[in-house]
């Protein structure tokens, strides 16, 4: 038996070896080439756009989302769906592009219109050939590859979330979630770093405010707050007109009602049809991890996913200068490199036991800095 099934099995191997070879030489015979895609972008230039891009006009306008090999660039009340050209580059180190860059486009030329227009949905209106540089950002460290870091391999990048935003509005509320304060003075650090103007809300007030000690910790932190609630809109016309007229981007934790403060400042808002343009339906694909809302005065919220790590690519000697309360005592301790968490005759320690620097603060500090090792 045990002869009669080695036999068998040899012959189905030779007798699939045939078979595939069969295959090969049928579809070697019968193989039809693929042809080229239906659309009306003439093919020279999409195999030299370095040759012919040039040749184009240009328009300039703001990247509002994303989607597989393109990005919709909004310029005035149009919004146009454009491939990224073959010799756009962009400085190493960071996204290339994101919500909120100013963008340099080379338009096609018009040649299609009707019917014709409408069958064609892989038309592009421009290639992105150039990116402004950003006034501001707001970012967060990525692994350079998606394979695990090993342990002295410390490849990372930024990842923008959003560029050339006036206004970090940062949404938290005392319970459901619980207030971190923690998490907010890593935005502000954020915000610091990308330059930009942080305003904490803090929402829900329906259902708890803050009380004296909450108020006085935020105090210290010299950030503009509103206290509001989206459900009795309690607070939101004083947000509001802080907000117009201004690019603004939300961060917060998850569930803190980032989606309720947006729906109640903007009751007509409409995430999910925002990006896509009525005209041909396209854009339905947007796979942008923001979204972006019109205001008052030509004002924008762009709305982003909970942030899980903030871009902290600073020296761990410059984290003093990012907490205010620590300015007074620049440059008396006692040691040039003093990091303020063990040295002795160190000023920062000295005025936190003096309770002249809040010791929340110093504590956040001291997190903030281990994180950084």
């Amino acid at each position: 038996m045990a002869r009669n099934s080695k036999g068998k099995s040899r012959r189905r191997i030779k007798n699939f070896d045939a078979d595939r070879s069969d295959r090969k030489l049928d579809q070697s015979a019968t193989q039809v080439p693929i042809t080229e895609r239906a659309v009306k972008i003439p093919a020279s230039r999409l195999d030299a756009p370095h040759e012919n891009l040039e040749a184009l006009p240009k328009v300039t306008g703001l990247a509002v989302g994303f989607y597989p090999g393109g990005a919709m660039v909004r310029r005035g009340d149009e919004t146009l769906l454009c491939a990224i050209a073959k010799t756009f580059r962009a400085p190493e180190g960071s996204s290339p592009l994101a919500v909120g860059d100013e963008v340099t486009v080379a338009m096609t030329q018009d040649e299609h219109s009707g019917q014709a227009a409408q069958r064609d949905k892989d038309r592009t209106d421009g290639f992105i050939i150039a990116r402004e540089k950003r006034r501001t950002l707001l970012a967060r460290l990525q692994p350079m590859s998606a394979k695990r870091i090993e342990e002295h391999d410390g490849a990372v990048f930024l990842k923008v979330i959003a560029a050339n935003m006036d206004v970090l509005m940062i949404i938290t509320a005392i319970r459901r979630p619980r207030l971190s304060l923690r998490l907010i003075d890593r935005f502000l650090i954020a915000a610091q770093r990308g330059e930009m103007e942080p305003i904490l809300v803090v929402n829900k007030i329906d259902l708890t405010r803050p009380n004296a000690e909450l108020r006085e910790e935020l105090a210290v932190r010299h950030i503009k707050v509103f206290e509001c609630s989206a459900e009795t809109r309690e607070g939101l016309d004083d947000l509001a007109a802080a907000l117009a007229g201004r690019r603004t981007v939300l961060a917060g934790a998850s569930g803190v009602g980032k989606s309720t403060i947006i729906n109640a400042l903007l009751p007509h808002a409409n995430a999910a049809t925002r990006l896509i343009r009525n005209k041909d339906n396209r854009g339905r694909h947007t796979t942008s991890a923001a979204v972006v809302y019109d205001i008052a005065d030509e004002g924008m919220i762009v709305d982003t996913p909970g942030i899980r790590e903030l871009a902290m690519d600073i020296p761990a000697e410059e984290l003093p200068w990012y907490f205010p309360e620590f300015e007074p005592y620049a440059g008396k301790c006692r040691f040039n490199n003093c990091t303020h968490t063990h040295e002795p005759d160190c000023a920062i320690i000295d005025a936190v036991e003096a309770d002249d620097i809040p010791f929340d603060r110093y504590e956040s500090y001291v997190r903030l800095l281990e994180s950084m090792d």
